[in-house]
């Protein structure tokens, strides 16, 4: 066999490069400033929370930089304890019921016509076009003592005397619901509107009822769906402290106020730091459960 000229093989080989040069740099310039945006305002950030958990606080608010655990064997204080257990609970309370109201509702939007379904999608927004301050507060206007809510119990003859509404776990959780209903929905309605109806005529089909067909054919294939819904409402609710500090009036507390006063009037940047990591390491942990999640069903799919 006759050997290709050297000069051929040099030619090849720079076309190569410039075709490589060709789809590298326009990849670079799409990635790049993005990588650059996430290193600078993200990781490096995240870096430097984890690193000032590790220190410890200084008599006058100050970070002394000595490594310690005195953060986290604070997070195992009864009272912090305690607060972190509340906050786990009014987050998994507020998914539950965020999972519970979005299903049937992003069900009913999904088997809607598209421009139907499109105005829908645009009712759940509207509110969120206000500013969240007013629409805390109208919660508080509605259900304070001499408020329309208890007025109309009172008319009614339901209760005898006003009930304590405001500053409460319950009003407060009942703040986080409103403000996360919208995140548990949108996952909702895209798994759903992504179910082929053939499977579902197929099920009918088979002799299956519809609670049958429910729970044996459209709940599995929306699962990845609700899993996201669950992401994106459980992690918000965790951190949020707006809600609870106007709805709870500083007398309800979870971990996002604690983490707010501990790098604000407390200054103790060590130990909000700390529940900052332990905010990041649940988010961690919900995260790599779904990836683990999503290629069982490519699996199961295919």
């Amino acid at each position: 066999m006759s050997k290709q000229p050297s000069g051929t093989s040099d030619l090849q080989a720079i076309r190569r490069k410039r075709d490589m040069r060709r789809k590298t740099i326009p990849a670079l310039a799409q990635a790049g400033p993005v990588s650059i945006w996430m290193i600078l305002f993200v990781t490096l950030p995240m870096l430097f929370i984890i690193y000032i958990s590790f220190m410890s606080r200084g008599v006058f608010g100050d970070v002394v930089y000595q490594f310690s655990l005195e953060s986290y064997q604070t997070l195992l204080d009864a009272t912090y304890f305690k607060v972190i257990l509340k906050s786990l609970k009014a987050a998994l309370l507020t998914t539950v019921l965020c999972l519970g109201l979005g299903y049937p509702f992003a069900y009913y939007i999904a088997r809607k016509p598209p421009e139907v379904a499109s105005r829908l999608i645009m009712l759940i927004m509207i509110p969120f076009w206000t500013n969240s301050l007013m629409r805390l507060n109208s919660w508080l206007l509605l259900f304070q003592t001499s408020g329309p809510v208890n007025n109309f119990l009172q008319w009614t003859g339901l209760v005898d005397r006003p009930i304590t509404f405001i500053y409460t776990d319950g009003l407060v959780v009942l703040g986080l619901i409103t403000n996360m209903l919208p995140f548990a929905v949108l996952p909702l309605y895209s798994s759903i509107e992504k179910l082929q109806k053939s499977l579902l005529e197929a099920s009918a089909d088979l002799g299956a009822t519809p609670s049958q067909t429910f729970f044996k054919v459209t709940l599995p294939l929306t699962f990845p769906g609700i899993f996201s819904a669950i992401i994106l409402v459980f992690i918000p609710s965790l951190g949020i402290y707006t809600v609870s500090d106007i709805l709870g009036g500083g007398k309800v507390l979870y971990i996002g106020n604690i983490i707010k006063n501990q790098f604000g009037s407390i200054r103790n940047w060590p130990l909000g730091a700390a529940l900052s990591v332990l905010l990041l390491v649940i988010t961690g942990l919900l995260i790599f459960i779904y990836t683990r999640f999503a290629k069982i069903e490519d699996m199961e799919v295919v």
